[in-house]
């Protein structure tokens, strides 16, 4: 099986140590058909702290993600050229909250040196990150609640052409799961969620079968078979896969269970990304 790696963060991630040229040494040993790096970029913390209202600065605690998008993307296009020939190195980004400021996101896009743009949800409008929720504080209507405005959101997300595959779609539940044991039905927001996919599909954009979930105690990938089959017959024909590395280690991991995944919900290929046109590798 031809494996695919297109969600890693380096040393130029704030919650990353991993040394970015022994992260393109380790994909070229795994003989990795594709490898993307994707450093994190939260559009609502583009800027440095001061740019923002004080009393949002508990929302955050990172700022000045402009500088680290444009450290990543040089060391990314720096190490393209070394590699020619030897990886298939993409120079991707993960924009987190593009609603939340979409002019840093479509600085972001009209960046030429981007091959590939992952949009993800970390956190909804007015909430912390979803990694820093007390949920054992929440009742199970609040949970809910939060869930819905999460999936909105995404919903939104889906409507705009500032990425090109929306990222681990159900990471809403990663935390609420891994730390307390709370296992929250989403079924209840499948109609949107379906929507959500055929907006994507309409628009010729992707989804991703991230395999975080598979080491880190949660147990299944983000999304699901469930819903990666949902994305499939909603039309979906985009779909990528990434490890969600933070450590050199972790690249690569879980890769094949990922792609069975697709296989089962009737993708017979899976897509990188150069240039932010898809090309396609297929399934075995």
């Amino acid at each position: 099986m031809r494996l695919m790696d297109c969600h890693t963060h380096t040393q130029f991630s704030m919650d990353s140590e991993a040394d970015i040229d022994l992260c393109v040494k380790r994909a070229a040993e795994l003989g990795l058909a594709a490898y993307a790096i994707s450093d994190h970029c939260e559009c609502n913390g583009w800027y440095e702290k001061e740019h923002y209202p004080e009393e949002t600065w508990e929302l955050l605690d990172y700022y000045n993600y402009r500088a680290d998008f444009e450290s990543s993307v040089s060391a990314v296009t720096a190490l393209k050229e070394k590699w020619a020939g030897k990886l298939n190195l993409i120079c991707g980004v993960e924009l987190g909250q593009i609603l939340h400021d979409t002019d840093a996101a479509k600085t972001a896009n009209a960046d030429s040196r981007v091959d590939f743009i992952i949009g993800s949800v970390h956190q909804v409008m007015g909430e912390k990150d979803f990694y820093f929720i007390e949920y054992d504080k929440m009742t199970m209507d609040e949970i809910y609640g939060l869930l819905e405005r999460y999936f909105k959101e995404v919903y939104a997300l889906s409507k705009t052409e500032l990425f090109d595959v929306v990222g681990h779609i159900t990471y809403c539940l990663r935390y609420m799961k891994q730390r307390h044991g709370i296992n929250a039905d989403i079924s209840r927001y499948d109609d949107i969620i379906a929507e959500t996919f055929r907006n994507l599909a309409q628009n010729g954009k992707g989804i991703e079968i991230n395999t975080s979930g598979l080491r880190q105690g949660f147990g299944d990938c983000f999304p699901n078979l469930k819903y990666a089959k949902l994305f499939r017959d909603m039309g979906g024909e985009i779909i990528s896969f990434g490890s969600d590395s933070h450590i050199v280690e972790d690249i690569g991991a879980n890769i094949a269970d990922g792609m069975r995944i697709a296989r089962a919900a009737g993708f017979t290929r899976g897509a990188y990304f150069k240039k932010r046109k898809p090309y396609f590798i297929d399934i075995e």
